[in-house]
Formats: structure tokens, C-alpha cells, sequence
């Protein structure tokens, strides 16, 4: 088979499972069938960029980075609607409505918790999606929408032009993924799914957005050309028909079954992918629609029912505190169990210290909790009636719970973190951040293996990694000893890496990876850094005052210095092997750009470092070079244009021999 047939062939097969999985929920194709085809696909069209098609399943993985969003007129408003907070405002809307039109039906969908964005087709081939905006110009977010892979990308028997408004949204599991992530990274939590789907919309970044887990329902015609529609819901099956994701809705005429349908939707909200946060009740019929007309902000023939936040009073018994795979300790109300948005509720959060003394919560309080678009319910505020006689105001432990290391204060001064180099609540977290790419480089240690590693009670430490044998490791795998003699010879070529990638491994808070180069190639050594003062440490341009007491204080912990010492009989390198520079690199700033062929974008990126050189994200008029390679896009064009020197791939690489 040719290779452009067999491109259409996967482009088409794959399609076909993604629309099934994402849209129809209704997944016909194995993950790891998927995932084969899928690097085949990503092969065929390497190999023969001319046949890959702009609907291919690899597309939605990301694009350039953009430098801003574009504004976008909306042909057709996206109006927003009257809020009702009440079933007797809701059944004046419904009264008022039925006594000017007679005979009307009405349409009763779940209202998303998400971001209104409108999808504009051309001879159906999706051409750009924007944001609500203010109802008349929105932003342009094609790039990041093109990664929600329910949006067709192309559309078979569409008309020459189409308009559809949906609702983006982060499913809860996305939601839950996501947060688990920016815990991992030391990052702050998202606090609800809305919020989290409306950074990641806006990230200039596609690929970003593309990790996100997006996902969108469509619930309305904006225009369709050439094709005419008496109702809504005919609308929302012919955007069925065209195999959008379209908003669960029910065609009702009695205010009775109207009601009790906004009310279920209430009981069964929690059991829904997303969030929602209220029902959405239009007239069906086009024409009455036309007749009842609009007001200055919103249409007359539609309301949105908002469900009320449900407060409910409980006791708090007990207040525990849990360390997160970033050292922050959390503190969490055990509470006596109650019913809340369709769950029962045992615990609520508690945040940090500043919020328990801000509520002065205690252990016996009754207090009022909510939940309302948050995943754990939250404590609004204390019954002091109700206080007994011997509950004391509550501190957060000085200590770790788990391993008894020192905590302190966080950079922000909100959160205490442990100290412990070697906290098993942490150790996943921290061996993961060891072995990543830009630390240890240690292939084949994926957080299955490490969770697995972990569990066996093999390794206690980042250190461990280096005492592990074939027989350790040997049972990780069906197939044999293979893949434990490959994992075991990664980790023996990693004590080979330059000090300055063991520096970053470490986890020491504010060292990044680039802190890292800095200070391998100021001291030269772990030890002769172990050995500087805090004043030495400051001194040392790229770090400041809290970045030197941070590595001053980590390295004289308790746990710090078992690690270190057990990384040192291992014969892990601690001395700087960084390369002379080289005066065609040093002080020089590449851009790299395209798709490389002969190294990653982090294998490039380290050559030029250790040249002396800087790798940058963006052309500017201060980038020296720009290596492309295919695709190179946007960035080789701005080169030109500023007449910024231009390197092939083949020159980089014999630029660096």
C-alpha cells in the first residue's frame, strides 16, 4: 500500500475511534491499538509531510506558541440569558411566555460550568474558534481548540458556511488529574474545574492546552447557510447528524415537567462528567422565538435557572493533617457525615493555617459547609452558640507528621512544607523529579515502575535507585530480564551526568535546572557548594536571598546528608564536567525551531549550553542564530524578516563539530 493510502487509511480509522470515544462514549479500539496506529500515523507523515492531512489526529497535539490572541467579531451575537434564582421567578418566565405565544414547547438542557465559545466552519473545514467575549468581539482560541478532539475538525455534507456556540468545559476527572499534576510540580492548585478550563483556554501555548483534557458541549445554531430550521432541538439533531457533541436536552410543554425535570437535573448533577450550574429552559419553536424578540442584554424566550449553593451544618470531630507529594501539609476537617449536592459528605478543607484562624475553627465546632464547584466542600463559617466550653484554638504541627523532619514557612508564607529529603509521603514525587529528563536522565523509570519500586519497599530514597540489583527488578517485567538489564544500565550511565544535573535532582526548593548550571559551574562541586556560606551563595548572580538560605539550610538537614552521603558511595559524580566554551557559542542566543531530526529540542538545547551559548523560546533582535528544521513556521519567518541568521539542521551539527 502507498504511503498516502495508508495515511487516509489511519487518518480515517482514527477519526472514526476518537469521534466514538470522545463524542459517543462508546470506545470501539483498544488503547493500545490507538496508540499503535496513532505512531504509525506520526511515522508516515515524518516521512511524507506532503500527504498528512489537516484533520489528522496528530495535529491536535499543539501548535506554535502565539504571541497574543486576535480580536474577532462575532457575525451573530452570543447573547447571554436572564438568570431566575427561584421556581417561582422561573414559573413567571414559563406563565409569561405561555399567555403571549399559546401552544409552546420548551427545551430543558443542564447548564454547563464552563466558557461559551463560538466554532465557525467554511466548506466544512473548521476555520476558527473564539471566546464569547463581551457577546459582540471575542478572542481568537482556534489554536487551543483545534486540541479538544469532540470538535470535528471537518465536517462531511456541512454547508458552505457554519456557526455553532458550545460550552468549554474540564471534566471532573481532567480536573482531578490536572490539580494531582500542579501538586506534583509544587505548583498551586486550581480551585474548580471552570477556572482551570479558562487558563487553560487562554494559554498562549497550545500544548499546554492540549494536556488539559478539554472537552466542550454544542447547544446552538448560530448560522447555517443555506439551511432552515422550525426548532431548537431539530437544530441540535442536525448538529448530531454532523457528529458534534451535543448538549443532553428534553422537548417539555407543561410547567409540571418542567419543574420536576430543573429539579432532577439538580439530584443527578453529581453523577455528570462536568460541572453545571443551573438548567437552561428556551422556547423551542424558531418563530415564537422571533416574535417574543429580545431586550437590550438578553432574549425573551429563554431563562437560566441557577441552583443555590446547599449549606448544610455538621460538627467538626477531628482535624487531621495530610503531606502532598510537594511537603505541604494540609490540614483537613473530619466531619460528621451529611448529605450535599447528591454526596455524603465526611471531610471538608481546611486550606492552610491562615484560613483556620481567620474562622477560628476548633475540634467539636458546628460549623455551615457548602459545596458549590469545588471537589472537597469547604467550611464558610463557625456556630460560636454552639461552641463547647473546652474547644482550643487549633495549630498546625511544627513538625512532619510522617517523617519528623523540621517544617517551615512556604515562599508565600501561606502553606508549611516538610523538610525531609527523604519523607516517604513525598518519595514518589521526589524520585520522579530525580529521574526526569532534565535532572538524572534515567530512561525507563516511569512512575509505574517507581510506584511499583515503592511498593516492593525497594527504595526509601532518590538514593535507593542505586543500589537496586537484577533480582530487585528482574519481577518488574513479564518478558524477562531485558528490560531490568536496560533499567539497571540507565541508572549506572547516570552517575556519569554532570554535577550540575544532580544539584537540580536534588529537589532543593527555588533550584531549578538553570540554578543548577549556575552553580555547578561557580563551585565546581557538590562539596565545595555543600561548604559555602549563605553569604557565598547570595553573592552568586541568578540567586537570591531566599534561593541561598534554601540550599544553605536543605543541605545541612539531617535527611539531606544521609541521601547525599549514600549517593556518594554509589559512586554517583559530584564534580562539574561542564566543556571549555566556545567563542562561536558563548554569549550567542539560538532559537531552535521545526521539527528536528538528529536530537531533541533538550538534547540541542544542552549542547548549546555547554558551549557557553543560550537557548531561547522566541525570535527576537537579540537571537543570534535560528536552527530549523522541518515545519519550522512562524518563528523562521520573523528571522527572515529581521534578518536573523538562518541554520539548517546539517549546519547547526557541524557548527557544534
Amino acid at each position: 500500500m502507498e504511503a498516502k493510502e495508508r495515511i487516509d487509511e489511519l487518518t480515517d480509522r482514527l477519526k472514526d475511534a476518537g469521534y466514538r470515544y470522545y463524542v459517543l462514549d462508546d470506545p470501539t479500539m483498544e488503547d493500545f491499538e490507538y496508540d499503535r496506529l496513532y505512531r504509525e500515523l506520526e511515522d508516515l507523515e515524518r516521512a511524507h509531510p506532503e500527504y498528512a492531512r489537516a484533520d489528522s489526529p496528530t495535529k491536535r497535539v499543539g501548535g506554535e506558541i502565539l504571541s497574543q490572541f486576535e480580536k474577532v467579531t462575532h457575525p451573530v451575537p452570543l447573547m447571554s440569558l436572564q438568570d431566575v434564582f427561584s421556581m417561582e421567578e422561573l414559573n413567571d418566565f414559563l406563565s409569561k411566555t405561555v399567555a403571549a405565544e399559546g401552544d409552546v414547547s420548551f427545551s430543558v438542557e443542564p447548564k454547563i460550568d464552563g466558557l461559551s465559545v463560538a466554532l465557525e466552519y467554511v466548506n466544512g473545514q473548521f476555520f476558527r474558534g473564539a471566546t464569547r467575549g463581551d457577546g459582540m468581539v471575542g478572542e481568537d482560541v482556534t489554536e487551543n481548540l483545534k486540541t479538544i478532539r469532540s470538535i470535528p475538525m471537518t465536517i462531511e455534507g456541512a454547508p458552505p458556511r457554519l456557526i455553532v456556540r458550545g460550552e468549554v468545559f474540564m471534566p471532573k476527572k481532567s480536573f482531578e488529574k490536572l490539580n494531582a499534576r500542579q501538586e506534583e510540580q509544587g505548583k498551586p492548585l486550581f480551585a474548580n474545574p471552570r477556572n482551570a478550563a479558562a487558563g487553560s483556554l487562554r494559554q498562549l501555548d497550545p500544548k499546554i492546552a492540549a494536556k488539559r483534557g478539554l472537552d466542550i458541549y454544542v447547544f446552538n445554531v448560530q448560522l447555517a447557510e443555506g439551511v432552515e430550521f422550525t426548532g431548537h432541538t431539530q437544530s441540535l439533531d442536525y448538529l448530531s447528524s454532523l457528529k458534534f457533541k451535543v448538549i443532553p436536552h428534553k422537548l417539555l410543554k407543561s410547567v409540571e415537567d418542567i419543574d420536576a425535570e430543573v429539579l432532577a437535573i439538580n439530584e443527578y448533577r453529581d453523577k455528570l462528567i462536568c460541572d453545571i450550574d443551573g438548567a437552561v429552559i428556551k422556547v423551542d419553536n424558531l418563530a415564537q422565538r422571533e416574535r417574543l424578540g429580545v431586550t437590550a442584554k438578553f432574549p425573551k424566550w429563554a431563562a437560566a435557572y441557577k441552583y443555590p449553593p446547599e449549606l448544610k451544618p455538621t460538627v467538626v470531630e477531628d482535624i487531621v493533617v495530610q503531606v502532598g507529594r510537594t511537603g505541604v501539609l494540609t490540614p483537613k476537617a473530619v466531619v460528621r457525615p451529611v448529605r450535599l449536592a447528591g454526596t455524603t459528605v465526611t471531610n471538608a478543607t481546611l486550606h492552610n493555617q491562615d484560613f483556620i484562624s481567620q474562622r477560628d475553627i476548633r475540634i467539636g465546632d458546628t460549623v455551615m459547609i457548602r459545596k458549590a464547584g469545588e471537589i472537597i466542600p469547604e467550611i464558610l463559617e463557625v456556630d460560636l452558640s454552639k461552641r463547647p466550653a473546652d474547644a482550643v484554638p487549633y495549630r498546625l504541627p511544627q513538625r512532619c507528621p510522617v517523617c519528623g523532619a523540621a517544617v517551615e514557612q512556604d515562599e508565600d508564607g501561606a502553606f508549611l512544607r516538610c523538610t525531609g529529603a527523604e519523607c516517604p509521603a513525598q518519595l514518589s514525587r521526589n524520585i520522579s523529579h530525580f529521574v526526569s529528563r532534565d535532572a538524572m536522565d534515567i530512561d525507563g523509570l516511569g512512575s509505574a515502575i517507581v510506584e511499583a519500586l515503592i511498593q516492593k519497599g525497594l527504595i526509601h530514597s532518590p538514593a535507593d535507585i542505586y543500589y537496586l540489583t537484577l533480582e530487585d527488578v528482574g519481577s518488574l517485567w513479564k518478558s524477562g530480564t531485558t528490560a531490568a538489564k536496560k533499567l539497571l544500565a540507565a541508572i549506572a550511565a547516570s552517575k556519569e551526568q554532570d554535577v550540575s544535573r544532580l544539584i537540580y535532582a536534588l529537589g532543593i526548593r527555588q533550584v531549578g535546572a538553570k540554578t543548577g548550571k549556575v552553580l555547578a559551574s561557580v563551585f565546581g562541586s557538590l562539596d565545595a557548594l555543600m561548604a559555602a556560606s549563605v553569604e557565598e551563595l547570595t553573592g552568586i548572580p541568578d540567586v537570591g536571598a531566599v534561593t541561598a538560605e534554601s540550599i544553605y539550610d536543605w543541605f545541612r538537614q539531617e535527611q539531606s546528608m544521609h541521601m547525599v552521603e549514600r549517593l556518594r558511595q554509589a559512586g554517583v559524580n559530584f564534580e562539574s564536567r561542564r566543556v571549555v566554551t566556545d567563542a562561536r557559542f558563548s554569549g550567542k542566543t539560538f532559537v531552535l525551531t521545526g521539527a528536528l531530526s538528529k536530537f531533541t529540542r533538550e538534547e540541542a538545547t544542552e549542547k548549546i549550553e555547554l558551549l557557553g551559548g543560550k537557548a531561547s523560546g522566541s525570535v527576537s533582535k537579540k537571537t543570534s542564530f535560528v536552527v530549523v528544521g522541518e515545519n519550522a513556521g512562524s518563528k523562521e519567518r520573523k528571522a527572515r524578516e529581521l534578518g536573523i541568521p538562518i541554520l539548517t539542521e546539517d549546519e547547526f551539527l557541524e557548527m557544534l563539530q
